[in-house]
């Protein structure tokens, strides 16, 4: 005899499960944690409720999360980049170096979105194309791209970009919204259309839960590798526009460190280090949460090496904790 209460449960649990994913989803568990973030900031300076200061916030944060974005796709076929600040900074060069000729605005914005392309395809023909790791071809290219930094600019600085430059990094849409904000939500955006709504992104995932699998299945493994590496070049290529513009002036050493907070935000942000699942979801709040910490640091005046400390230690939680709950799920078991 059948159970006349199983099969409206049965339907119950079908029309609650989704919300209760929602609810219970590994974004929205951080969009609580940047809530509370929030509510402390409030307390550590009386000025931060002033709209200026929360538009000076998003700057903590913005560029970064450009990076990251495409960064999560990288990390989720399995792969990832730890040249990006290293791309910056030649990116910056370039368009410092190409200043000196006198070109138009256009044009720098041109130079440093394609010198990042090429550093990103040259990484990616190293990964595909010779078969070698990726966290030793960036390591590498890390150290390449900066050093030939240093060797065009020495201890020297590129000044004087035109005022129409300056918009990109310091300019504004309305009111306090900042040029760099709303290029960060359209950004997202595409990211999450091209991650969670195209076959290209259907192919992300199966690359990374399983690249044999995958190749068997008709996926070109290595071109779409091959794109993710140059997606995440020109990400930091646009990411160099936007920082030179709001700092008006290339040193070699810009954005020296920014590979770390960008892959602490991928990560945070529920992205797999291992590859195979992630959301861009997650690395958009994983964002805010970062530059909520990051501002209320310096809020409290806590110095620049002990923020690199507390990044450097939240990066290795957040890789961590996952491993050991397998660990006890199995112990359990």
């Amino acid at each position: 005899m059948t159970d006349t209460t199983t099969q409206p449960r049965q339907i119950a649990d079908r029309l609650t499960s989704p919300l209760h994913d929602a609810v219970y989803s590994w974004p929205t568990l951080l969009l609580f944690v940047a809530v509370g973030l929030f509510v402390l900031n409030t307390f550590a300076s009386p000025y931060f409720l002033s709209p200026w200061a929360l538009s000076d916030a998003t700057f903590n944060f913005t560029e970064k999360a450009i990076i990251a974005f495409a960064m999560a796709l990288l990390i989720i076929s399995g792969e990832i980049d730890l040249s990006v600040a290293a791309i910056i900074a030649l990116s910056s060069t370039m368009m410092g170096l190409a200043l000196q000729f006198g070109v138009d605005t256009p044009t720098l914005v041109l130079i440093g979105s394609l010198t990042g392309v090429a550093c990103g395809a040259f990484n990616g023909l190293l990964v595909t194309g010779l078969g070698l790791p990726s966290i030793v071809v960036t390591i590498g290219t890390m150290s390449f791209f900066r050093g030939i930094s240093f060797m065009i600019l020495g201890d020297k600085a590129f000044n004087g970009y035109p005022p129409s430059f300056a918009y990109f990094g310091q300019g504004y849409v309305w009111w306090v919204i900042s040029f760099e904000f709303v290029l960060f939500v359209i950004v997202a955006l595409a990211y999450y259309v091209v991650l969670h709504r195209t076959n290209f992104g259907r192919h992300v995932f199966a690359i990374g839960n399983n690249p044999v699998a995958a190749q068997f299945s008709g996926v070109r493994v290595a071109r779409v590798k091959f794109l993710l590496f140059c997606l995440v070049g020109l990400m930091s290529g646009i990411a160099a526009v936007l920082l030179t513009s709001r700092l008006g002036s290339t040193r070699p050493s810009i954005a020296q460190g920014w590979e770390l907070e960008v892959i602490t935000m991928v990560v945070l942000g529920g992205v797999a280090i291992l590859g195979g699942s992630g959301t861009i979801q997650g690395v958009f709040v994983a964002a805010f949460v970062m530059g909520l910490i990051s501002f209320g640091l310096g809020l409290l005046n806590v110095p620049g090496i002990v923020m690199s400390i507390f990044i450097g230690g939240l990066l290795i939680i957040v890789i961590a904790l996952p491993i050991l709950a397998n660990k006890v799920r199995e112990s359990r078991a």
